[in-house]
């Protein structure tokens, strides 16, 4: 069994938790889990944590600049689904499609800290129910806007049917709303039929590996080592702390260690082996999870 981070280009058409699932299978684990849920029709970086780096994931989460991520998606203009992506039931249709003009005119008006009403399918607890299983029993569950933060927009031309767009953006923002709110600000409908995620945080694509590619890889025997990264990858920002051997006993026992140095959080090594993350109070190293 190995334990790590996969940095997985997820397919169009497969579900986040069924890719994780299978490179967990790869490495002989059953524990993983995935910053930042993808939508089965979106594709892109997909960060996997497998076996005991599922321990990591809030650290990781909290780094700077975790929250950022960067979208390619396009948009249809002239109809609405209900899934507000082209992979749903089509709830109306104008065929009205605005100008280049008016389009790039409206897209600085979302910058910056905006309201956005999510998607009825989507993962958010309405009345301690997700909103996409009120959605498919046919119930409108009462989506209330959220607020997130849009750090570029931008046009990046036409092509056949579809308007394509790059977005660089907050935890939390859904780009099939966004999608949807850049046409009604144009007078228009619109209906995102493509997201590509190209970061998530410290995840970027260009380091990401296919699924099929993976599996090959792994059920050849061949050398995977490039595509499994260590457990404290992405914890650069947090700073280290050398424990001797019977120091380092006593903290993956639980014990308190007596230290010195400045209060926070710590990643903790052990002869260059990393055995968790702490935190120090008072000259004191308390135990937040060991490896």
């Amino acid at each position: 069994m190995a334990s790590g981070w996969v940095v997985l280009d997820k397919d169009s058409g497969v579900f986040s938790r069924t890719a994780g699932g299978r490179v967990a299978r790869l490495f002989g684990q059953k524990t993983f889990g995935h910053i930042g849920t993808l939508d089965p029709m979106a594709s892109g970086v997909l960060a996997i944590a497998v076996g005991d780096a599922t321990k990591m994931i809030p650290f990781v989460e909290n780094i700077n600049g975790a929250d950022v991520k960067e979208y390619l998606f396009s948009v249809q203009f002239g109809f609405l689904t209900d899934t507000l992506d082209i992979m749903g039931r089509q709830t109306a249709r104008d065929n009205f499609v605005p100008r280049v003009a008016d389009v790039v005119g409206v897209l600085p008006r979302f910058l910056g800290d905006v309201l956005q009403i999510p998607p009825i399918y989507s993962a958010i607890h309405v009345n301690g129910t997700r909103a996409y299983q009120m959605a498919l029993s046919g119930k409108i569950p009462q989506m209330q806007p959220r607020s997130v933060h849009i750090y570029e927009l931008e046009f990046l031309g036409i092509s056949g049917h579809s308007w394509n767009f790059k977005t660089r953006c907050s935890r939390g923002t859904y780009v099939r709303s966004l999608g949807r709110d850049i046409a009604a600000m144009c007078g228009a409908m619109g209906t995102v039929d493509m997201i590509r995620r190209e970061k998530s945080g410290i995840f970027d694509i260009e380091n990401a590996v296919k699924l099929d590619f993976l599996e090959k890889l792994v059920n050849n025997g061949d050398n995977f080592k490039d595509y499994l990264k260590s457990i404290d990858f992405g914890l650069g920002d947090i700073p280290v702390l050398n424990l001797d051997d019977k120091a380092a006993h006593l903290y993956k026992n639980g014990g308190f260690i007596d230290v010195n140095g400045a209060n926070g959080v710590r990643r903790v090594y052990s002869d260059d082996v990393f055995i968790g993350i702490g935190i120090v109070l008072d000259d004191v190293l308390r135990p937040k999870r060991t490896i």
